[in-house]
């Protein structure tokens, strides 16, 4: 009961999305891409600001670490309502989800040793596992609690995600949309990675560029990224983290070995 009752958290958190929401969503163009600033970077970004102020104090902060995982609950509940009326479609689709789900795995094949190689440690679990977005992060605190090492990876990654995500989204496709020789649709559909800002971002660079297209790009842009969402989380559980943990118990003890060699 002494969370509900801490009311300058509270107030905090109230005023921090009040003025996030009056700030808006905004977009411009860089070349072919489009960068798109929404109202969670803005809250992110005021609420590290206030974090080094005398506003909060660490009474706030421990307290924001169970609300946290009160909230990712309810936007988990609320990813569940969004799936079960689509859950046909989903499996209309059969094999083709197997493929587009295998870009869950390339954060871990590719990430993962490079983050050993700097020296992280089990934060590099919850930092490689998945691009980290709102499944991953109930996940890994529901399986390692946000206060362990893996959960501070998994945030890490998710703010930086937020940050520049939707920046690295928004320019990529723009760009390789006019480079390759692919059909603008297959991008639209590679913008679906399981985060709404990113594929916003995405499709809305694909659009700048061919807006005869654009009711075409939104719809399947919007189709992949609720296919990613609802079996992102099961490929996180079943294979993704499960091989992540693996690896890194593999890479570890390789680096151990290599680290006894050089000091012999």
């Amino acid at each position: 009961m002494k969370l509900w009752k801490d009311w300058r958290l509270h107030a905090v958190v109230l005023g921090i999305v009040v003025v996030a929401e009056l700030i808006g969503s905004h977009q411009f163009s860089i070349g072919p891409g489009v960068i798109l600033l929404l109202p969670m970077l803005y809250a992110i970004i005021i609420g590290l600001v206030l974090y080094f102020t005398p506003l909060l104090k660490e009474k706030q902060s421990k307290s924001a670490e169970t609300l946290v995982f009160l909230s990712v609950s309810l936007l988990m509940a609320k990813f569940g309502v969004n799936i079960g009326p689509s859950i046909g479609t989903i499996l209309e689709v059969g094999p083709a989800l197997i493929f587009q789900e295998l870009g869950h795995l390339a954060t871990l094949l590719i990430a993962l040793p490079i983050a050993v190689l700097l020296g992280l440690k089990r934060e590099a679990v919850g930092m490689t596992h998945s691009i980290g977005r709102e499944p991953n992060v109930a996940l890994i605190m529901d399986k390692f609690g946000l206060n362990s090492p893996e959960g501070r990876g998994v945030m890490s990654i998710y703010i930086f995600g937020t940050i520049f995500g939707a920046v690295f989204l928004g320019l990529i496709p723009g760009f390789l949309a006019t480079v390759l020789p692919l059909h603008p649709l297959s991008f639209a559909m590679a913008s679906g990675v399981g985060s709404g800002s990113m594929m916003a971002a995405a499709s809305g660079s694909l659009v700048s560029i061919y807006p005869e297209f654009e009711t075409d790009i939104i719809a399947l842009a919007g189709a992949s990224n609720l296919i990613s969402v609802a079996t992102g989380l099961y490929v996180s559980i079943f294979i993704a983290l499960p091989l992540t943990e693996k690896m890194y118990a593999f890479f570890i003890k390789f680096r151990g070995k290599k680290g006894k060699v050089g000091n012999e």
